[in-house]
């Protein structure tokens, strides 16, 4: 295996270990159980991986959130992903998750309190700085769909290559 090929799958496997996904699992039979602190407890083949969990988020208030002057909401993504794919988007939002340098790129995941389950958590990527878990943040970057990273690992809609702004706190 050449060093390129051993990067990638160590990327990869650091990126299954720490960010939640959207990867399917296979029919495969099951692997040993995980234990309760892993991000892969309670799995079951055939569920996606986890986004932020209820605990994660539930600590961050989401509500009064305007959307960003001629931006989206995170529904409004979801709901226009084939239209806006390639296209570049702005959206406000507070970090909810954070994991810093998985395959060369900080993971935001970003909530607005628009959309239903599965249409609510926007994941993000980029070069910046990693903002804090509660931060409002201003994200304009590039929307990507049905984004593939191998093993299965699939976003139904991402932000790439994004510039994050903090705002300041309300006073």
């Amino acid at each position: 295996m050449n060093k390129a090929t051993l990067g990638t799958v160590l990327a990869l496997t650091a990126l299954v270990s720490v960010t939640g996904c959207a990867k399917k699992e296979s029919a495969a039979p099951a692997a040993p159980a995980a234990s309760p602190a892993s991000p892969m407890a309670g799995m079951q083949p055939g569920q996606p991986h986890p986004a932020p969990t209820a605990g994660e988020a539930a600590n961050v208030d989401l509500t009064g959130i305007a959307k960003a002057d001629g931006g989206k909401t995170v529904a409004e993504i979801y709901g226009e992903k084939a239209t806006l794919a390639g296209q570049p988007v702005t959206v406000r939002g507070k970090v909810v998750k954070t994991n810093a340098n998985i395959m060369g790129k900080n993971w935001l995941h970003v909530r607005d309190g628009s959309g239903a389950d599965g249409t609510n958590d926007l994941t993000v990527t980029t070069a910046g700085s990693v903002p804090n878990v509660g931060d409002l943040v201003v994200v304009t970057g590039t929307v990507a769909v049905d984004k593939d990273f191998g093993m299965g690992y699939q976003y139904p809609v991402l932000v790439e290559e994004a510039t994050v702004v903090v705002e300041p706190a309300a006073q």
